[in-house]
């Protein structure tokens, strides 16, 4: 699942990042391809295409430094919702 996760980071950011063979563990601000309206725009990918919702707790720089943090960030908001449905004591 986290290949695929990270697939899609890949192709989009691809699209932003031209002729740079981004890898997974690369800090994109870091590398200055990262502006505020990109940061948004990031946001509003991850949670249009793995349709979670990231919350302002989840908006921290090292949650979308690199796609590593990005797929792990997909994941967690994934997994979340499904261990809620199984709490205990419902």
């Amino acid at each position: 699942m986290q290949t695929d996760i990270k697939t899609a980071i890949k192709q989009f950011l691809k699209g932003a990042f031209k002729n740079y063979d981004l890898q997974d563990h690369e800090d994109i601000f870091a590398l200055g391809f990262v502006n505020s309206l990109f940061a948004m725009q990031l946001v509003l990918f991850v949670e249009k295409t793995f349709h979670i919702t990231i919350d302002n707790e989840d908006l921290e720089l090292d949650n979308f430094r690199t796609i590593n943090a990005l797929a792990s960030l997909v994941q967690r908001k994934k997994v979340a919702p499904a261990a809620m449905a199984f709490a205990p004591g419902d």
